[in-house]
């Protein structure tokens, strides 16, 4: 048996092989983009699949009834080969943008006439800005450099593999920097405005070129789903069997999934490694078909994870034999396996009666449908759609000056006292400047990971010297991130020569990153103890910078009164430097906040493997992000200060009692679409920056119930966020519309949605607003 699959092996590789080296028949020059449906090709010209004019999925249909089931099976993989009789070139579906179009991926090269793209922040310091306007725009502009790439011939595939948009739901996931960070409703209204701006929808979605089936990329949410650990003591994300309540996965998890398939109409799926109650999530045609298909009504493509497939059966053990794990997968509703297991084993799970042929078509089909909506079937795609973006919209002064005004709205204020910051740009000219740290010089800790080459390598530090033109001493002060050993000493010798001190302390991706979790939440090795001395020592007090994806615990430097500002900076990408210049010199005003729940280092007891997000007092279990833990928090969900005040006011609300149109305890779905439409109502908020300075404000809007542990609701959760721009003493409304389906509601422990009667609050700032829900 083992010999037979070896000579299967043998068999597809030699195909391959085959069809690679006749890919020239079908390829056009390096500086063109691979196209399939020729008009000059007489071969093709007449295929049903190359009129455009027919529906998407009977030209796909038609592809895949010309191939033999070998063909067909050399088609399931992320590297899919030509076919050479039907002129179509290879296609690699594997490329990633998760914050600008990056080489982590195989679709994408940088050694043509394109040797950078612009590295916008990562995920989660964009998400920080609560500007979903500003979401969109990025995702617009990461999806016509995309493009670019793909006409000026470098790439092979136009399929993006992200947003990540899984809940930072423990702060020591490596990954969390890649998220929009805890909150449902913030993570899924990212998703939808990245998706909806990298494929070429509008802003509201729905576009004529959408509804016709035209994709600028195509973009894939993941990993699906409640998927959140890497490598953490010894448990591995390939292993981690995750055992997650209906509860939970209905009213935290799913609710950013199902708003990327059902708002922002996402054209791919990617599911997670991990196992969700027993089975792994690729195997799963409860989570893949009837509620990402049937129930979400997707209509697009579902890749594993990269081996995934291979995970299934080697590590996790759910087959025995390679043939059954094919089967498995392609059954419950995977298209493609980014890997060679289901590429090497599916044709003999057709012979052996493990799997139907039609299983195999339902996946093709799938997969060329994406491929013909991407424009790849029609002829020339220098001459149609999306022909015209070139290499002058790649690393664009347009698309430069969008990654510093996301930079520049991401980052955080989380202290402030005496109002030390801004610095005084007056005193220039006579001021000493001391900068330390061992992220203050490096241009590759800014970028995160998941990124490509910048279009400007510039450090901190290197941005704060050419925006301040003054002198400036500095002083690495570590022996590298992790500061196993500190120069303490000359530190404080020039901090206290110097006027004002800026650290830039903080973590990179030998701290956080994929496959790496972190086992605590204080800064690494010596950092904490250069900080205090240099503060201790200076003749003011210091500002601290923290870039880092995740939390960390700086309660030491938030109690600590020599340490007067601390700002988080995140990862900011390649203009993070020239922001973090323009904050602490006063050129713009700093508006981001928190989107995750810094928490004290004692919630590193917390094991990562447990799922559950509602607290559990009597088993000494604190809950999970700021809409369930009861524990001590560093910084909240939501903090951010300014260099302004701001001040709310509830100017109206629609009603201040809600009557439920069933009993006490109603079902969402009992009450059906139409009782959910009629029960929507506004609440407008006035706003008004009260300070000297004009700023971008993000206004956070709540809803709070009275008993608000009861039944397992959230202590609180955020029902809107908008952002609005205010010069100095400036006033304006805000206007939010809610619908208590789906703001008041929670899932109860079956998993179903509810609205229960009682007494909840509408909450701003410090104003809140009550609401009585009745039932009628």
């Amino acid at each position: 048996m083992r010999l037979r699959y070896q000579q299967g092996h043998f068999l597809l590789v030699a195909a391959i092989i085959v069809a690679l080296a006749t890919t020239l028949v079908v390829s056009t020059s390096a500086s063109q983009p691979p196209f399939a449906c020729d008009s000059s090709d007489p071969l093709t010209k007449n295929f049903t699949f190359c009129r455009r004019e027919l529906p998407i999925r009977k030209r796909a249909k038609d592809i895949v009834s010309r191939l033999t089931l070998l063909d067909k099976v050399m088609q399931l993989v992320n590297d899919a080969p030509a076919i050479p009789q039907l002129g179509i070139p290879a296609y690699q579906w594997w490329s990633e943008a998760l914050h600008g179009v990056a080489d982590a991926g195989r679709g994408v090269s940088f050694n043509g006439s394109i040797r950078a793209a612009t590295s916008f922040p990562q995920v989660i310091l964009t998400a920080a800005s609560f500007d979903s306007h500003l979401w969109f725009r990025i995702g617009q502009a990461i999806g016509k450099e995309a493009r670019a790439m793909y006409n000026s011939g470098q790439a092979t595939g136009l399929t993006f593999w992200a947003p990540n948009i899984n809940i930072f739901r423990d702060p020591r996931w490596g990954r969390g920097q890649e998220t929009p960070g805890e909150d449902p409703l913030v993570t899924g209204k990212y998703a939808v405005s990245y998706v909806r701006g990298l494929q070429g929808d509008s802003f509201e979605g729905g576009s004529k070129l959408i509804r016709d089936g035209n994709l600028q990329a195509s973009a894939c949410c993941k990993h699906f789903t409640a998927y959140d650990l890497e490598q953490w003591h010894n448990v591995s994300r390939f292993v981690f069997d995750a055992h997650v309540s209906a509860q939970d996965l209905a009213d935290t998890y799913q609710p950013p999934f199902r708003s990327c398939i059902q708002e922002g109409r996402a054209s791919g799926i990617m599911c997670a490694y991990s196992q969700v109650n027993g089975v792994p999530i690729c195997a799963d045609y409860y989570l893949l078909t009837n509620v990402v298909r049937k129930k979400w009504g997707f209509n697009g493509y579902i890749t594993s994870d990269c081996d995934a497939v291979q995970v299934l059966l080697n590590y996790q053990n759910y087959t025995e034999f390679p043939e059954d794990a094919a089967a498995i997968v392609l059954k419950a509703g995977l298209d493609m396996d980014c890997g060679t297991t289901v590429e090497n084993f599916a044709y003999f799970a057709v012979e052996q009666k493990k799997l139907q042929e039609a299983e195999i078509d339902r996946a093709l089909i799938n997969l060329f449908a994406i491929r013909i909506r991407l424009g790849l079937f029609n002829g020339n795609p220098s001459k149609l759609l999306y022909g015209d973006i070139g290499a002058s919209q790649v690393c664009s002064l347009e698309h430069q000056a969008l990654a510093l005004e996301a930079a520049r709205d991401g980052m955080v204020l989380l202290k402030n006292d005496r109002k030390l910051l801004p610095l005084p740009r007056s005193q220039l000219d006579h001021m000493s400047l001391a900068f330390i740290g061992p992220n203050a010089d490096s241009f590759e800790t800014v970028l995160g990971n998941y990124h490509g080459p910048p279009c400007d390598s510039v450090s901190s530090l290197q941005a704060l010297q050419n925006y301040v033109k003054t002198q400036i001493r500095y002083l690495q002060g570590c022996k590298g991130i992790s500061c196993s050993a500190a120069t303490i000493e000359d530190a404080v010798k020039i901090a206290k020569e110097a006027d004002y001190v800026v650290l830039i302390m903080g973590l990179d991706l030998t701290q956080e990153r994929e496959d790496l979790d972190r086992v605590d939440l204080v800064l690494p090795g010596q950092q904490q103890a250069l900080i205090t001395s240099v503060a201790r020592a200076a003749k003011k007090p210091v500002v601290l910078v923290l870039i880092c994806g995740g939390p960390v615990d700086v309660s030491f430097a938030k109690r600590n009164a020599k340490i007067g500002s601390i700002i988080w900076a995140g990862y900011p990408g390649e203009a993070g430097g020239a922001a973090l210049a323009q904050i602490i010199f006063g050129d713009h005003n700093p508006g981001g906040r928190l989107p995750m729940t810094w928490y004290p280092n004692s919630f590193s007891k917390v094991p990562m493997t447990n799922m559950r997000m509602r607290a559990n007092p009597a088993k000494g279990y604190p809950g999970r992000t700021y809409r369930f833990y009861q524990g001590k928090k560093v910084f909240e969900f939501g903090h951010g200060l300014s260099y302004s005040v701001y001040s709310y006011t509830f100017i109206s609300v629609s009603l201040n009692k809600l009557h439920l149109p069933s009993s006490r305890h109603a079902s969402v779905s009992d009450m059906g679409s139409q009782a959910c439409e009629r029960m929507k109502f506004t609440a407008i908020i006035g706003v008004e920056n009260q300070g000297e300075m004009a700023g971008k404000h993000p206004v956070l809007l709540y809803v709070k119930r009275e008993n608000a542990t009861v039944g397992g609701s959230p202590i609180k959760q955020l029902a809107g966020f908008e952002t609005v721009s205010l010069k100095a003493n400036e006033g304006s409304h805000v206007q939010f519309v809610l619908s208590p389906c789906e703001h008041f509601s929670y899932a109860d422990e079956d998993g179903t949605m509810v609205v229960e009667e009682g007494a909840y609050f509408l909450l701003v700032g410090d104003q809140e607003y009550p609401i009585n829900v009745v039932a009628s």
